[in-house]
């Protein structure tokens, strides 16, 4: 504990809602604000990311989550969440907590200036003594354009505000070797490479949008920024101190001793895939190299729309991500270009360029420490 100073806290919706009546779990709520208060006292400073308010607002437009589209969804959120953050405010007052809101969306995250706006006021908040309760504005988000699980919010959150501790409270002890349900699952206390376990990971709860698989991916973007992950049980007396105190069970995603920090860590880590393109053996290898950066005569084939500023992932002919970098053509300008090789840029585009796709100073390679996003099939060549 004397080490950790900036704590993320992120709680699934399983453990904020009863699941058959849809209404706050208000002895859960008191038990957490009480903690973070206590947590306060001594120094240390919370970030809370907060699931809860789909399955709140529920109820009040008539739907459940088995019945419940995306447009059910954008409304139950616009209804559940003056509900959650009202209780919050309640409770904290007792412990003398004063809350605010944040609602992100994913440009906020992938768009480097709003991402540095974000981080800005969340810092500024924590300066004041003030607890951020996070949560993405399921209001006005689709399923194209959304984060879709807390657990990576949470993630890129610990990021924005260098925490040293993620802790993710949910309704299991942690990450098991098998499902929880299977006769001698055994609970797997320490994990320092993720992937080892991604095959384990495939159950969903009923509220949530997210099951272990998004637990374990973000503690992998944890681990990546220095940040050592906690996956336990929210079902205790004094639920976050318990764990950083490692006075029960929990799974520990051990931090990376060599983190990546600043512009490595924003371009790498990625919630949201604009785009992608593949590229020949030649430029594979010179990437591993660090040689340069990636030009139109390197790519074999280009997928999905992105904007000129975007982050692309790149893959080798084997369909393994070898990197991702800014691009500084849109998808559209990237095509023509890809497939007018003889062509001049001037005559392509109407202006000059030197058809840098991805510049080496905004590319990073991936080692082991990164989860490989899995290749999409090309649509141009």
């Amino acid at each position: 504990m004397n080490e950790v100073k900036r704590v993320v806290i992120k709680i699934g919706s399983s453990l904020l809602a009863d699941q058959s009546r849809l209404t706050p779990r208000w002895a859960f709520l008191q038990r957490i604000m009480e903690d973070i208060a206590l947590l306060r006292d001594e120094g240390i400073e919370v970030v809370l990311c907060s699931s809860g308010a789909v399955a709140l607002g529920m109820k009040m437009i008539g739907v459940t989550p088995a019945t419940a589209g995306l447009r059910d969804k954008q409304a139950a959120a616009a209804c559940g969440m003056p509900l959650l953050l009202g209780a919050y405010k309640q409770i904290g007052h007792e412990y003398d907590l004063n809350v605010a809101q944040i609602l992100v969306t994913l440009g906020d995250f992938e768009d480097h200036s709003r991402f540095l706006n974000t981080k800005n006021t969340l810092h500024r908040l924590l300066r004041a003594k003030v607890l951020p309760i996070i949560n993405e504005n399921d209001t006005i988000t689709t399923e194209e354009i959304r984060v879709g699980d807390n657990d990576r919010l949470a993630a890129k959150v610990a990021q924005m505000v260098q925490a040293d501790r993620l802790v993710i409270l949910t309704s299991v002890d942690g990450l098991y070797d098998r499902n929880p349900s299977e006769p001698g699952a055994k609970l797997v206390e320490t994990v320092r490479d993720v992937s080892e376990y991604l095959s384990v990971t495939e159950s969903v709860s009923t509220l949530g949008t997210g099951g272990m698989l998004t637990k374990l991916q973000a503690a992998n973007m944890a681990q990546n920024s220095g940040c050592t992950t906690l996956i336990a049980n929210g079902e205790a007396e004094d639920p976050i101190s318990s764990v950083l105190k490692g006075q029960r069970r929990c799974t520990t995603c051990i931090a990376h001793e060599a983190p990546l920090s600043g512009w490595p860590l924003w371009l790498s880590e990625r919630l949201h895939m604009a785009g992608s393109i593949v590229i020949n053996a030649d430029a594979a290898k010179a990437l591993a190299e660090g040689e340069r950066g990636i030009g139109r005569g390197d790519v074999i084939s280009i997928e999905g729309r992105f904007a000129k500023g975007d982050v692309l992932h790149v893959y080798d002919e084997d369909g393994n991500e070898r990197a991702r970098g800014l691009s500084d053509f849109s998808s559209e300008e990237t095509a023509i270009l890809v497939r007018n090789l003889e062509v001049p840029v001037r005559q392509l585009l109407g202006y000059h360029s030197h058809a840098v796709l991805i510049e080496r100073n905004n590319l990073i390679s991936l080692d082991e420490r990164h989860l490989p996003w899995e290749a999409p099939k090309p649509s141009a060549r």
